[in-house]
């Protein structure tokens, strides 16, 4: 997984991205990147916490989790923002890719987890993750990304090229 220096305000998704794709375009001491092992100490869960109650997930735990990511990376793709002045993660988005037997055995792509820190929102941070995702997704050849979102939040995702269709429903255990 790659790691940056974070001398310029344009960088590559590192390990995602192909040969030729255009920059993404972020303020001065930002970098997008895959999420790394380390990103426990940079605020990581800390970020999570601003999207969703986490519980009390250890470094050990995080690692282990992060080291099942990792065998399955071609269907588990966490990308971060980091600000390199302090260390921190700033922003995050998820992409879980689905086989499916619909869509002559097509591949379907999942968006979740999208944060961005309080501190940075209005940055564009969000939609730079969005769009990141949902390229990588077609890339990996799926014949379509879907989300799920709080009311709150569709003008935000209708901004990111993103419509409503159906019903989300859910049932927690």
């Amino acid at each position: 997984m790659g790691g940056s220096t974070g001398e310029t305000t344009h960088e590559e998704t590192r390990g995602k991205a192909e040969e030729g794709e255009k920059n993404i375009l972020l303020p001065d001491g930002l970098v997008m990147r895959d999420l790394e092992e380390s990103d426990y100490g940079k605020g990581y869960m800390e970020l999570l916490s601003q999207l969703t109650s986490i519980g009390a997930v250890t470094e050990e735990q995080f690692k282990d989790q992060f080291a099942l990511f990792s065998q399955r990376a071609t269907d588990y793709h966490v990308m971060v923002i980091e600000d390199t002045v302090n260390s921190r993660v700033v922003a995050t988005g998820t992409l879980l890719i689905e086989l499916k037997f619909i869509h002559s055995c097509g591949e379907i792509g999942h968006i979740e987890d999208i944060v961005v820190h309080s501190s940075v929102r209005g940055k564009h941070l969000g939609q730079r993750i969005i769009q990141t995702l949902t390229d990588l997704a077609k890339k990996q050849g799926c014949y379509k990304v879907i989300l799920d979102c709080d009311e709150k939040n569709v003008e935000f995702y209708k901004k990111c090229g993103y419509s409503v269709k159906n019903v989300g429903m859910a049932k927690y255990f």
